[in-house]
């Protein structure tokens, strides 16, 4: 992406300005320096401008993934020890209030994106080819966080261009005019025509930018989220019948790998790059994998395991033992599709892990993750002590979420035939039987198995009004993993989900500094 070059003409500009002060007062004045609005000019111009959306939405990824999936019920918070994760042992356990810094920080993000948009769309003539494309992908970026704010915070402003200084304080937005709004931009860049298709299904290259399909299963997510079901099975079913994606035919345990970077199944990415020169340059740096890797500290990696996992990681995000048996439910204890996402401790044993004796691992059922492991192979070097030097492309959104997506929209709209056929492609990956019947039950059960930790389950609970069912007692008391097995070691007093976690707070900040908005219901 063209961000690095900007990063260069600024080192660049930065080196004139540190000369001494007798040499800045001799350089003369050669007219306007220009302003934001002289910039939209040209392609390059366009280039670069959409380069720092990118970047932004790309900056937002970790403290994105990180909050929806502590509030899923996939996962414990982890950490070397109780309080280590202490923003994320809130979250997980529905422990937070109305100022908690990674809700804000979310809500503020969000923001960052569709500010980057608006300037592309607002201060940009499309007059030619490149900056027609810019335009749609501007479009669709700011939908996507209008999405997020939708589906997280409910009542949310709508920011549909840029403020003036007498716009700042925005009062709230109905969901209803929000996903209008959705819809309207996600409509808009697809019917520009310049949002470009795969040429066939294995192409990379396409995918590294946003394709006309990418913004039809956008389109299609946002109708499902409302009910809009006929809708929604329409544009999900032109993406499918589309032919330009897949179900990523290699090891599934590969899946959210560097092996499968630009796959046939990725849709949305984050792109990464393999650039040793530039590895610990911030903008390469992938916290996401370093976080959530296994504990490295309280472990000891030999044999087998050590010539392929690196170690160097910090233990957040380990699996509940509830998602260990919704899999042995559907696939039994020796399902690939299992073995290819968690395993046992006593799995880990067999090739070459073992806990350290006196070791206590907090926030911890004696699982752990397999298909987020950290690789070796994926790193650009091998920093045995801080394993986020890897060039994973982080996933957004793969094809597989597209196919639940439609057969959800199918079972709600009656044609169980198609349903069924989406979510067998789903189990026949994952190497089990096709079912000859389909409910939404079935569909929920795959969607959680195939799509875990992957920050699509805590808004598709809140949708289904399955949260508090399913995580009232999340957070009443936090396991903790030792060679004497797992013990309950403590407690919370007040825990779990709850009515009013349906929308999450507007942040406190924002309240105090905009006498406009009100706070969401219960908070």
């Amino acid at each position: 992406m063209k961000t690095r070059y900007i990063y260069i003409w600024l080192l660049g500009l930065l080196s004139v300005l540190n000369t001494g002060c007798e040499d800045r007062l001799d350089i003369p004045k050669h007219g306007n320096m220009g302003s934001q609005e002289d910039f939209y000019q040209t392609d390059q111009e366009a280039m670069q401008a959409l380069a720092s959306l990118y970047f932004s939405w790309s900056s937002n990824y970790y403290n994105w993934f990180m909050t929806k999936n502590s509030l899923a019920d996939d996962v414990w918070s982890g950490g070397g020890s109780r309080g280590d994760n202490a923003q994320m042992e809130q979250l997980n356990e529905y422990t937070f209030d109305t100022d908690h810094p990674m809700i804000a920080s979310l809500y503020s993000g969000m923001y960052s994106i569709i500010y980057k948009a608006n300037l592309i769309i607002d201060l940009m003539e499309p007059d030619t080819d490149v900056k027609k494309r810019a335009l749609a992908e501007a479009k669709f970026f700011r939908a996507w966080a209008h999405f997020e704010l939708v589906t997280l915070y409910g009542t949310a402003p709508i920011v549909d261009h840029l403020l003036t200084p007498d716009e700042y304080r925005q009062g709230n937005s109905s969901p209803q005019d929000t996903w209008a709004f959705i819809e309207k931009d996600l409509t808009e860049a697809i019917n520009l025509n310049v949002l470009p298709s795969k040429n066939n299904v294995n192409d990379k290259e396409t995918t590294i930018r946003t394709t006309k399909e990418v913004a039809q299963a956008m389109l299609g997510k946002a109708y499902v989220f409302q009910g809009k079901y006929s809708e929604a099975a329409s544009i999900l079913d032109k993406v499918i019948e589309s032919g330009k994606y897949d179900l990523y035919p290699g090891a599934y345990d590969k899946l959210l790998h560097v092996e499968a970077n630009g796959s046939c199944e990725s849709m949305l990415e984050v792109q990464r790059r393999n650039d040793p020169e530039q590895a610990w340059n911030w903008d390469l740096l992938t916290m996401t994998y370093l976080m959530m890797g296994w504990r490295s500290d309280k472990l000891f990696v030999t044999g087998e395991a050590a010539q392929t996992i690196a170690s160097g990681t910090y233990g957040f995000m380990n699996p509940r033992k509830s998602l260990y048996d919704a899999f042995v439910e559907r696939e039994g204890t020796d399902g690939y599709r299992l073995n290819s996402t968690l395993r046992s401790y006593e799995q880990l044993n067999k090739i070459g892990v073992v806990l350290q004796p006196g070791a206590n691992m907090v926030g911890h059922e004696g699982y752990f993750m397999w298909k987020t492991r950290a690789l070796k192979e994926d790193c650009i070097y091998d920093a045995s002590y801080f394993q986020a030097l890897q060039y994973i492309n982080l996933r957004v959104m793969r094809y597989a979420e597209v196919l639940l997506l439609a057969a959800e929209a199918h079972v709600q709209g009656g044609d169980k035939a198609k349903a069924l056929s989406y979510i067998n492609r789903i189990r026949s990956r994952a190497k089990l039987p096709d079912l000859t019947t389909v409910t939404l039950d079935d569909v929920k059960k795959e969607k959680r198995l195939e799509l875990c930790m992957e920050c699509v389950r805590f808004q598709d609970l809140t949708r289904w009004n399955d949260a508090e069912a399913v995580m009232g007692q999340q957070g009443k008391e936090i396991p903790a993993f030792s060679s004497e097995g797992v013990k309950f070691l403590f407690k919370n007093s007040a825990y779990g989900f709850k009515a009013k976690h349906k929308l999450l707070p507007i942040p406190r900040k924002e309240l105090e500094l905009n006498p406009n908005m009100k706070q969401n219901e219960n908070w």
